[in-house]
């Protein structure tokens, strides 16, 4: 039972939480829009929004915009990522390995520059990429940061040609809840072994196994492409 004295602080509770609900819903909105949408004075919406900010579950643009924050994606996607995601995805990536031999990894996005891989299944061949899983890498200069800012081109999956290193050639497609990109699987290959017609056919692929994965994260079918 809450006491008289810890009302007004469960009631702040209650008001940031409806605050972050709000943003992460709607996406970015301004604080006359937030404070409105809340019932809030924006005296109040003000002071909630900068805590939320401050610890990194909301962030506030050069326009005043707020967004969900570096951490409260961070929380998703590790929500995400134990209870559904990595087993939902491990047999498709399984059946990646058998049919190139390469590694294939799992990411998510783990702030606003920045993606993890969370899961990988290793090739077979004996060159092959090391385990990255529990690594943050850059979202600009990788094939699986470029879907998973929503960056993937009409055949369904992105090639990165020596972008987080020098001697690597990476493939990736998105894996959607919805509309929403929610992660990525992508197959790493030394850049020496193969050349542009294989990283196509590996794409194609890829793009197969995540349709099917896609449409059994969202509440409607995703059409799925032919292998």
């Amino acid at each position: 039972m809450t006491s008289t004295a810890d009302a007004p602080a469960t009631r702040s509770v209650d008001r940031a939480l409806a605050l972050l609900s709000l943003v992460c819903d709607r996406g970015a909105m301004g604080l006359v829009e937030v404070s409105t949408a809340a019932g809030l004075a924006p005296s109040t919406a003000t002071r909630l929004l900068r805590t939320l900010v401050a610890n990194g579950f909301l962030s506030r643009d050069a326009n005043g915009l707020y967004s969900p924050g570096s951490r409260m994606v961070q929380l998703g996607a590790q929500a995400l990522s134990r209870d559904s995601l990595v087993p939902l995805c491990r047999a498709a990536m399984e059946d990646l390995v058998v049919d190139t031999g390469e590694s294939v990894y799992l990411s998510m996005r783990a702030g606003a520059d920045s993606a993890l891989y969370i899961a990988i299944v290793e090739g077979t061949k004996s060159v092959r990429h090391a385990n990255w899983v529990g690594r943050v890498f850059p979202l600009e200069q990788s094939a699986a940061g470029h879907v998973l800012l929503g960056r993937t081109p009409a055949s369904g999956f992105e090639i990165v040609e020596r972008g987080v290193e020098a001697d690597v050639t990476a493939v990736a497609a998105p894996l959607y809840s919805d509309q929403s990109v929610v992660g990525a699987i992508s197959i790493v290959v030394p850049s020496y072994r193969v050349d542009a017609g294989d990283m196509v056919r590996y794409g194609k692929l890829l793009a197969a196994e995540t349709a099917g994965i896609s449409a059994a994260l969202s509440h409607s079918a995703v059409p799925r492409p032919a292998r």
